[in-house]
């Protein structure tokens, strides 16, 4: 089966472990019905990468796409166990087209899938669109595969130690300093990929919670909820650490925690990485969300590089990464997207990027990345509301004279040294609000009128 609910702006994601009050939205022969519809989307396309996270379903799902893959006579490398930004290094390495099974973020009884073009590159809506209605075609029976067609090959490859060579040759290691550092895998991806990646660089580690299990036991792979910072916070500081590298479920994202136990903003972490960036390749194009921070902005304006702006989401920041020909791009989400990685996010270079940086000069975290952290924000706020569309529109009233209005992603109003932005979520159905301000009561008031909008508006 497949729930039509599952096809999101950027990729698949829903329930395949069902509980009590839970319903089933796809499952193995859904599976099969997209590696089908897949294959036949990529045409001309003679081989496809596929891996999967560690969530109990990956294997199985997994099985029954590249089944379905096979039988339209695609070549299928099963790249196994891997982090989705292992499976766009493997995209890259082969110039062929990617699927990883992952549900990123997501409870334990979800998993999902995200798909790159050959070379690691996005996939469009459009393709998206094609593809889930193809899918469900097949689903219900109104399609047949080819029957005339040669099945595909199906081989295995581990891609785990050459993933980890091409993030070491991409942050020289020279005049680091050894470093005590915690990570955070939150049971996901990242304790299959820091041990290759970190391990030989000649760090002092403290693992938290680096054993693969999808079911999550000690808190969600989240890092933008705070309560699943908590205890890489608290590690920090008992251990005396320079930093910890906190990661979600599938490793493509990295959130930072400073020598104080204090989180360190994802624009911030963009800022300290553009500047590396641009130091690299002068006048270079940088590519920033709808939400972040300014400071990112001005940061790169200082340092001689160019703002292109994006909507929230990869499949939007790798467009306008290779649109643009840019060397960096950064998410307020903690995604970071490097040209050098064809484009693509990865949590595990952020990180290096930030350990390297930390390490050649001597001073803590929490000094280093004070330059960039210049205005109050409310990070990102998340409402249950009826009609999203509704509420954006009554917060647009309210504030007529107030600020510049822009549609482009959401609503985003901007005055003089603040703004906030409203936008239905691309992968759950909520209504996310980030504001952000010079100071923080101007902060707090501006957060506290929209979110009284909201309030009003569900009741």
């Amino acid at each position: 089966m497949l729930a039509p609910q599952i096809f999101k702006a950027n990729d698949i994601r829903g329930i395949t472990e069902p509980a009590d009050g839970v319903c089933l939205e796809w499952d193995e022969q859904g599976a099969r019905s997209l590696g089908l519809a897949y294959g036949q989307l990529l045409g001309a396309e003679e081989m496809a990468v596929v891996a999967h996270d560690m969530r109990d379903s990956g294997p199985r799902l997994e099985a029954a796409f590249v089944e379905g893959l096979a039988a339209q006579g695609i070549h299928v490398v099963k790249a196994g166990l891997a982090s989705t930004d292992q499976l766009w290094f493997a995209s890259g390495l082969l110039a062929v087209p990617g699927v990883q099974f992952t549900a990123s973020h997501n409870p334990a009884s979800y998993n999902g899938v995200k798909f790159c073009r050959r070379g690691a590159q996005p996939v469009s809506p459009v393709f998206l669109a094609e593809l889930a209605a193809l899918a469900t075609a097949y689903d219900k029976g109104e399609r047949l595969p080819a029957g005339t067609r040669t099945a595909g090959r199906v081989t295995e490859r581990d891609f785990l130690d050459d993933y980890a060579a091409c993030l070491h040759a991409l942050v020289p290691w020279q005049g680091v300093r050894r470093l005590k550092v915690v990570v955070d895998a939150g049971n996901g991806m990242a304790g299959h990929t820091a041990p290759a990646v970190l391990g030989p660089l000649g760090l002092d580690i403290v693992g938290l919670y680096l054993d693969l299990d999808g079911r999550f036991p000690n808190h969600e792979p989240n890092p933008l909820v705070p309560e699943n910072l908590v205890d890489a916070q608290r590690a920090v500081q008992q251990e005396g650490a320079d930093l910890a590298l906190v990661f979600d479920g599938d490793a493509d994202r990295c959130f930072v925690i400073d020598e104080r136990g204090r989180t360190v903003s994802p624009s911030t972490v963009a800022a300290l990485i553009a500047t590396a960036e641009l130091a690299r390749q002068p006048g270079a194009a940088i590519v920033v969300n709808t939400i972040t921070s300014n400071a990112v902005r001005e940061v790169v304006a200082e340092h001689g590089g160019r703002i292109v702006e994006s909507r929230v989401g990869h499949t939007y920041m790798k467009a306008a990464m290779a649109e643009n020909q840019a060397v960096f791009g950064g998410e307020h989400s903690a995604h970071y997207y490097f040209r050098d990685f064809w484009g693509a996010d990865t949590g595990m270079l952020a990180g290096l990027h930030v350990l390297a940086q930390l390490g050649r000069q001597d001073r803590p975290l929490s000094e280093l990345t004070a330059r960039y952290d210049r205005y109050a924000a409310s990070g990102e706020i998340n409402s249950v509301v009826a009609d999203a569309d509704t509420v954006m529109a009554k917060a647009a009233q309210a504030f007529t004279g107030q600020g510049e209005v822009c549609w482009g992603d959401g609503l985003k109003l901007t005055g003089d040294g603040w703004w906030f932005n409203l936008r239905p979520s691309n992968t759950e159905p909520l209504l996310r609000l980030n504001v952000e301000a010079v100071s923080a009561d101007q902060m707090a008031r501006l957060r506290d009128a929209v979110l009284t909008l909201i309030a009003e508006e569900a009741q």
